[in-house]
């Protein structure tokens, strides 16, 4: 039984069928809490470490290495369906995609930091982590996430070529 099958098995009625419906976009949430949990981690990791001085940069490298891990599972998982570009074209326009989704998750902690001058000395070190926390990886990130899907369907995985992926495939159903 996959992720998708066990988390709708034990969904209440009403709310299953608005995620059948909304399967793809189930199946992108998933993908994005994995990557979440990644991008916190690697951010963190350096953050604390070798970057202290330099939360903007390790956020760019975290969302750099969250963004190859959303690739892989976006492309073979969330919309396996659709596409159907040479897989060099549709890496490129993902990751054009993502490098603008990039700048959006950004700019609140960039305002954050620079602009609203949440960081120490002007802040405690408390204030200044949930301020990073609350821009960089709630707001940034939600941002981000919108932008992605949207462009994502549009212009990555449209769903016009999925037919090609889809007739070449002998297993249809979604996993």
């Amino acid at each position: 039984m996959t992720v998708v099958e066990t988390v709708l098995k034990r969904t209440p009625e009403p709310l299953r069928s608005v995620l059948i419906k909304h399967r793809e976009l189930l199946k992108f949430a998933i993908v994005g809490g994995t990557t979440f949990v990644v991008d916190n981690g690697v951010w963190y990791f350096l953050k604390l470490s070798v970057l202290e001085s330099k939360p903007t940069t390790a956020k760019a490298i975290a969302i750099i290495v969250a963004t190859i891990v959303s690739y892989i599972l976006n492309r073979e998982w969330s919309f396996r369906t659709r596409g159907g570009r040479e897989r060099h074209h549709e890496a490129a326009l993902f990751f054009v995609i993502s490098g603008i989704a990039v700048v959006v998750n950004l700019i609140p902690l960039y305002v954050s930091r620079y602009v609203l001058d949440l960081e120490v000395p002007h802040v405690t070190r408390l204030v200044q982590e949930v301020a990073d926390f609350a821009s960089g990886s709630i707001i940034g990130m939600l941002l981000a996430m919108f932008f992605r899907f949207w462009g994502f369907k549009k212009w990555v995985f449209p769903d016009e070529l999925g037919e090609r992926r889809r007739d070449g495939d002998s297993v249809t159903r979604l996993r």
